[in-house]
């Protein structure tokens, strides 16, 4: 029997941030060991600060963002005033990408999370691609 298509919603942001904690934790620990104090949040959209900032024309052009001090800038170790390492996690444009292509959302998630805390660590495209493929 089908689904009840018509019954179906999309995932609150706490359904979500739980999706996105359970991503993560299904990560490889030698990278998650290197997230050490990370912060995952989840919004409906980036601020609009935020997106100012990084030249969105659309508040659907941001899927995530990490902010902090991550290894590749000089900082595992903490400074007074510091505000912690976090990812954030758009939950409407990610909702957006996903009904448009086939992948599963916990994957759209986990490829998100991957890309953000990636790039900041200075990991290329294939060293993220290989991290996903990992058991």
């Amino acid at each position: 029997m089908p689904p009840d298509w018509a019954a179906i919603a999309p995932p609150s942001l706490a359904a979500f941030e739980a999706m996105a904690e359970a991503a993560y934790a299904g990560l490889p620990e030698d990278f998650r060991a290197l997230c050490e104090g990370i912060i995952i949040q989840v919004a409906d959209f980036a601020t609009e600060e935020v997106l100012d900032h990084m030249g969105c024309e659309s508040e659907f052009d941001l899927l995530g963002l990490f902010t902090g001090r991550g290894l590749a800038q000089g900082g595992a170790q903490a400074f007074t005033g510091q505000m912690p390492n976090m990812v954030w996690l758009y939950r409407r444009p990610i909702l957006d990408y996903w009904a448009e292509g086939e992948d599963a959302l916990g994957d759209v998630i986990t490829h998100v999370l991957v890309h953000e805390i990636g790039h900041h660590f200075g990991l290329s495209d294939a060293d993220m691609a290989a991290i996903e493929a990992r058991p």
